[in-house]
């Protein structure tokens, strides 16, 4: 039951654009006691399908720059293909750290971002 639970909050999130896949990995390492290279893998896999049907969508609502992505293409692939294998040389102790610095930084920088644009809107608007 927790794993079908686990699937659909990381679904929805997923479907949100907000990272469905970390909320996933740290349901599996906190509460199902799935260690963090495992975690990874298994988000690798849920990426997949929920990334066909998240691009589906975009793509009908033309929410996509079709000039950006091929341009990027690439280095995402080789820099996926990359990761992949460094993570051979982490412990997955380490990895867990990292994988948590990670979230925290990206969490800080999304709070900052907001705060400017929030802060650009009021100035626009007059407040």
């Amino acid at each position: 039951m927790k794993l079908i639970l686990i699937g659909i909050i990381s679904g929805i999130v997923t479907g949100m654009g907000m990272g469905g896949g970390s909320v996933l990995i740290l349901f599996l390492t906190m509460f199902m006691n799935v260690n963090q290279h495992t975690a990874q893998a298994a988000n690798l896999i849920f990426f997949i399908p929920t990334s066909i049907s998240a691009i589906y969508v975009y793509f009908k609502n033309k929410n996509v720059d079709t000039k950006v992505g091929p341009k990027l293409l690439y280095t995402v692939i080789v820099g996926a293909i990359g990761g992949a294998y460094l993570t051979k040389f982490i412990e997955s102790a380490n990895l867990k750290k990292y994988f948590g610095m990670f979230i925290l930084i990206v969490g800080i920088i999304d709070v900052i971002i907001t705060i400017k644009n929030k802060i650009k809107e009021n100035k626009k608007k007059g407040v």
